[in-house]
């Protein structure tokens, strides 16, 4: 390996090189089923520019390995930051707690994955005073749109992750992995009342995008316009009425209600609302659910998981029935499937479990306008921000950041303090229309889930749900 190798900053001469990679690992894993040797190096940086200033400039690097060794149901685990065979031998001493395989050895992950994103790291590409600069023309073009914007927040943030997993068999898969992002938020005033409004974009791609004049004033637009429309805005109403869920980032209603219901470890458990349904209408005709991370740039796309296999299309729900769920090795290997390429975790210091990557509803065939104007009493949901979602039941409540009132086919007041409460199981079975629009999100998505986060894709058409319950603040 040389320098420019991106391998080096895990393979340092004296501590460890490929070839006692191999070794240890093969050593440590002599008695399980499975597992693997994770070995992980990042570097990240984030830019926050407030009121005008540069608040803060942080950049850090981080290194170590996660090994893991699996024997049946049991799972042992121990990780650290120093990337030595010495210290991968002495985590592997963790491993002799377990109880000795039984089974039959689990096979490698197969080798079919494409490259989804480039390799080059874009933290070293853009001087640091052009990143302080880009903040700076998105504060000042923003200040510059409306008298009214008080306050503007720019943020810009990226890191570039080099994984490197090994197995006892002999198996090594390498994955290089960019990611970027910039945020803006506005904050407008008048007559004494603030509202807010924001926007994101990012992906798995170089900070070129985002540098783009284009871009970077359609998010201040965005931000803008949503920050206005709420201060319009008028108290919502409460009860139970139709909603019309515009396209992309609402999605992420559908991954937190759905999505986290459809990943293995809940149904091998039988703690999902929708455990033990495969083949079973879960959803309503037309509705189909997906989860693909090798689409190339996706924030959620990855070209192999944590755990070494590629990632792929999992067609999660096909025309309303239960096809699938999302797997990981050990999941998939205790139910009797094989893995799905939605194994993940946070970093070295976390074991993998199954996890989303981009999960989004289909397309449909029904015309957007059409939808709205069967819309006789309820509201429109474009946005949202926060929401709680219980796995076992699938119920859910999320807050809308911009949402309208609708009535008789038309869009009405923008309205404020709305949240959507229901469970995903019933929400979809009450879709009565799909729009032709579908569209993935802007690239923001953060999922968490048992302590860990990770990026994650969201998004859907236009889509009409029959009654949802709306809890507003109108008296």
């Amino acid at each position: 390996m040389t320098q420019t190798d991106p391998r080096s900053f895990l393979y340092q001469p004296g501590l460890l090189d490929p070839d006692s990679a191999k070794r240890v690992t093969r050593d440590a894993l002599s008695a399980c089923d499975d597992g693997e040797l994770y070995l992980q190096y990042s570097a990240s940086e984030s830019f926050a520019f407030d009121d005008g200033r540069l608040k803060t400039a942080d950049y850090s690097t981080a290194s170590g390995f996660g090994l893991r060794g699996v024997s049946g149901e049991m799972t042992g685990f121990s990780h650290a930051n120093d990337i030595s065979e010495g210290a991968i031998r002495r985590a592997a001493e963790t491993l002799q707690l377990l109880d000795p395989a039984k089974g039959t050895v689990a096979p490698p992950p197969r080798n079919n994955n494409r490259h989804l994103y480039t390799d080059a790291n874009p933290l070293d590409l853009v001087p640091f005073a052009k990143k302080v600069d880009l903040c700076q023309k998105v504060d000042a073009a923003a200040r510059a749109r409306d008298p009214r914007v008080s306050q503007v927040t720019a943020g810009l943030s990226g890191s570039w992750t080099v994984v490197e997993i090994v197995r006892a068999d002999g198996f090594v898969a390498t994955d290089i992995r960019p990611l970027v992002r910039l945020n803006v938020s506005i904050v407008v005033e008048e007559n004494g009342r603030r509202e807010t409004g924001s926007f994101g974009v990012g992906g798995r791609y170089l900070y070129d995008q985002l540098f783009e004049e284009e871009l970077w004033n359609r998010a201040i637009d965005e931000a803008l316009a949503q920050a206005l429309t709420n201060l319009r805005s008028v108290a919502a109403p409460a009860g139970e009425m139709t909603v019309l869920l515009g396209p992309g980032w609402p999605g992420v209603l559908l991954h937190e209600a759905v999505g986290h219901g459809l990943e293995g470890d809940f149904n091998r458990k039988g703690t999902s609302a929708f455990s033990g349904k495969i083949g079973q209408r879960v959803a309503a005709p037309g509705v189909t659910v997906v989860d693909d991370g090798s689409i190339a740039n996706r924030r959620g796309s990855l070209s192999i998981d944590d755990e070494g296999t590629p990632t792929q299309e999992n067609i999660l729900i096909e025309d309303g029935i239960l096809k699938s769920y999302m797997q990981d090795r050990l999941n998939a290997r205790l139910m009797g499937v094989e893995p799905t390429g939605n194994g993940r975790r946070q970093s070295f210091a976390h074991a993998p479990m199954p996890r989303m990557t981009n999960t989004f509803m289909k397309g449909g065939d029904d015309n957007p306008e059409e939808l709205l104007s069967r819309v006789k009493d309820g509201i429109f949901a474009k946005s949202f921000g926060g929401g709680q979602v219980d796995i076992v039941s699938g119920k859910f409540v999320f807050s809308c950041t911009e949402a309208y009132r609708v009535k008789n086919g038309k869009l009405g007041d923008p309205i404020k303090g709305a949240t959507l409460i229901g469970d995903g199981p019933t929400a979809l079975n009450k879709i009565i229309g799909i729009g032709n629009d579908m569209a993935l999100d802007e690239g923001i998505g953060v999922c968490g889930k048992g302590g860990q986060s990770v990026p994650a894709g969201v998004g859907q058409p236009t889509t009409l749900v029959s009654a949802l319950t709306v809890g507003g603040t109108a008296g």
